[in-house]
């Protein structure tokens, strides 16, 4: 019989907890399941308000696995969904973990938790910008870093906040705190910095997801700023052969990382991270961090950090919302 466990008023029966979910590490899910409760306040946070995808992996990162946006089948009646709207297939439902109990229930499906950058009040405009750095071997996050270094100064060209976590996987994350903002104008803008960074660094940076030319390179990926698209959320366990997790970095790490190994965080060294330097994401959480985008990129690539921004302009809060594809 599978343990019967009370969080917060909330009855969960949780399932094999003694089963090995990373075997390199001899990682149970008992542990997985303890990883997010100790990490629910950040988790949680980040995951607010936000429509979940899952990617799934109950039988570990070497067994099957399978994304859903779909709510799952036997959700509890107490889970928090919403609707979302599709162009194609009319509007969906979706998760959203707003609590202690609901996350310990996603958890115990084994999952990777992926958000868009919008919340479920306003679909499709965005409250975040996204770039994901993906690194072609043999070029790894060591590379990933200068090209970040890269963008953090031209976005601070465009008076725009910037902060940075890895990807869990090869690569990093950088994040930008944005005034609600049309989900194609951030992704145009984030597509025109891609070209930019790959103009500026040439032997470094491609913008095109083309695989023959991303070999020993950085790919800046600006697609997820896309409506329908999603990026894995700050302190989610990844479905690696190691249980790795997107972690806040900070910009004195990236700058002195030499060796992909420095930023790579497993999941047992997340709790003294966050006791040593709180949730270095938090300010994505403070909307009076949020700046408009530009009305058209200010194009000085050179420009050093905390120099004033060369555009401005509303962020187009009176756009009408399209279903997308």
């Amino acid at each position: 019989m599978s343990p019967i466990t009370v969080v917060e008023g909330r009855r969960l029966s949780l399932t094999n907890l003694d089963k090995v979910l990373y075997p390199e590490t001899g990682t149970t899910k008992g542990e997985v399941l303890h990883y997010c409760t100790t990490t629910a306040g950040p988790l949680l946070a980040h995951l607010h308000d936000r429509p979940l995808s899952f990617l799934r992996y109950p039988d570990g990162p070497d067994g099957q696995r399978f994304f859903t946006k779909n709510v799952p089948p036997g959700t509890p009646s107490w889970v928090t969904t919403c609707e979302v709207p599709h162009s194609r297939s009319g509007p969906t439902r979706q998760v959203l973990l707003q609590d202690l109990p609901a996350l310990v229930w996603a958890a115990n499906l084994v999952v990777e938790l992926h958000t868009p950058q919008w919340t479920r009040q306003a679909p499709g405009i965005a409250d975040r910008l996204v770039f994901d750095l993906d690194p072609g071997a043999p070029a790894t996050i060591v590379e990933c870093c200068t090209a970040a270094q890269w963008l953090h100064d031209r976005l601070a060209a465009d008076g725009l906040d910037v902060y940075a976590k890895t990807s869990g996987s090869k690569g990093l994350h950088l994040i930008v705190p944005v005034e609600p903002t049309p989900s194609e104008r951030t992704t145009a803008y984030a597509r025109s910095l891609a070209v930019e960074a790959a103009a500026a660094l040439p032997d470094l940076v491609v913008h095109k997801m083309t695989k023959a030319l991303r070999p020993g390179k950085v790919f800046i990926d600006f697609s997820q700023n896309a409506a329908a698209k999603t990026t894995a959320v700050a302190y989610t366990l990844r479905a690696r052969a190691t249980p790795t997790v997107s972690a806040p970095v900070t910009w004195d790490e990236i700058a002195g990382c030499t060796e992909p190994r420095q930023l790579t965080f497993l999941f047992d060294e997340i709790e003294p991270r966050c006791a040593r330097y709180g949730d270095l994401l938090a300010p994505l959480l403070d909307p009076d961090r949020a700046r408009p985008l530009p009305a058209a990129a200010s194009r000085r690539p050179g420009t050093a950090r905390g120099e004033p921004r060369a555009g401005g302009g509303p962020a187009g809060r009176s756009h009408r919302v399209r279903p997308w594809p």
